[in-house]
């Protein structure tokens, strides 16, 4: 299962089931797939049946006896995992009855509304033997730490290096990570990628890049993708521009631009650091430890743009128009004013923007909760302030 993230709502499920070719090879299978289940607009979703008698396979193929394996897999630009393996599981139990009852199933979900954050879509289907029936499916509120283990990057790299990334990502730069094995290289691209929540990297995203494409890492404009080591030589032989290239295997840096350290403002660099060390070796839980990872980066960013909707003024008709200057200009700190002055320039804070113009309310969530949170905390330290005066 694949997904990248965005946050569109509204948008239609575009479905399709089909099967691969039998006895694929892997690079066959990976063209038909390619070319077959691109994912063309949010909310598309493909099941996959992939039938292969190759002995190597890792699928586990129901029932008894001489059979073939089969996949289901679904291919989206939305990050909603829980909602798709639920999916999942309906077309699975469907499948132990016949190919023939998926695909009403699949029919519902064509002509159902992909359900926007927090809502949920339900579907009537009918089971042989079963009746009836009807599946909800939920789109999680705010799904910003689903699928994402950011103990990954913590056991690679230091804290301040996990920053440092964080800083380059942020202003749209080319990172490449190296790793041995393919679980690190996607689980640490993936967590990276996660740190830039409420913003999506909306540039080329290849957790691991197989060797037909590793010209890439020449490209000139923004890329994060992740490398296996045994292709070392050729991306540092490759040329490449200015580049941040993180070993995970030793923790280290091999090449970077070299003001990585000076791109956030100081003190919310500082701030940052501060809150990652605090009792960071009390954690237990993946949950607790992705919690406490994401926190900080979050609070970052409520510093510096959590006033964004301040600053979008509405027309008659429910339009609204960013007012850029005035925004970064309500900024009290240099430092900060400096930073957002360079970050409303990236197309990670444009589409967020654009997405905020379009809607009349600000989108309720984790982000803006956090908003609402850091608000009110200044309500009160001004109300103490003038108490004391």
């Amino acid at each position: 299962m694949a997904a990248g993230r965005s946050d569109t709502a509204g948008a239609s499920w575009s479905v399709q089931l089909r099967t691969a070719p039998s006895s694929p090879r892997p690079s066959r299978l990976h063209s038909w797939a390619r070319s077959s289940l691109s994912c063309k607009s949010p909310g598309s979703l493909a099941v996959v049946v992939v039938e292969s008698a190759q002995p190597s396979t890792s699928c586990h193929p129901a029932g008894r006896g001489p059979r073939l394996p089969k996949v289901y897999c679904i291919i989206s630009c939305v990050g909603c995992f829980g909602l798709f393996s639920k999916i999942l599981d309906e077309v699975e139990k469907r499948h132990q009855i016949s190919m023939a009852v998926i695909y009403p199933f699949m029919q519902g979900l064509r002509e159902a509304a992909f359900p926007a954050p927090g809502k949920t879509v339900t579907l009537k289907s009918f089971i042989p033997d079963s009746g009836t029936e009807f599946i909800s499916l939920t789109r999680p509120l705010d799904s910003h730490l689903e699928h994402v283990d950011f103990n990954s990057l913590l056991q690679c790299l230091s804290l301040e290096q996990i920053v440092q990334i964080f800083a380059s990502a942020v202003l749209e730069r080319r990172i490449i990570f190296l790793a041995e094995d393919l679980s690190t290289l996607s689980q640490c691209i993936h967590a990276a990628a996660a740190l830039l929540y409420p913003f999506s990297w909306a540039h080329t995203y290849i957790p691991v890049v197989p060797e037909s494409l590793l010209a890439t890492v020449c490209c000139p404009t923004p890329f994060m993708v992740g490398v296996q080591m045994r292709f070392l030589q050729e991306v540092t032989e490759s040329p490449m521009e200015e580049v941040l290239l993180v070993n995970l295997r030793e923790g280290t840096f091999l090449m970077s631009v070299g003001d990585e350290k000076d791109i956030l403002p100081p003190k919310l660099q500082d701030d940052i650091l501060d809150s990652l060390g605090q009792g960071i070796n009390d954690l237990q839980t993946s949950e607790q430890i992705n919690e406490h990872v994401s926190g900080p980066f979050v609070q970052f960013f409520v510093k510096t743009v959590g006033h964004y909707v301040s600053y979008i003024k509405r027309e008659a008709n429910g339009q609204g128009h960013f007012q850029e200057r005035a925004f970064y200009k309500a900024l009290n700190s240099k430092a900060n004013r400096r930073f957002v002055k360079k970050f409303v320039k990236t197309q990670l804070f444009s589409l967020f923007i654009q997405e905020a113009e379009k809607s009349k309310n600000p989108p309720a969530g984790y982000f803006q909760q956090k908003i609402l949170e850091y608000e009110e905390q200044k309500k009160q330290k001004k109300s103490r302030e003038k108490t004391v005066k």
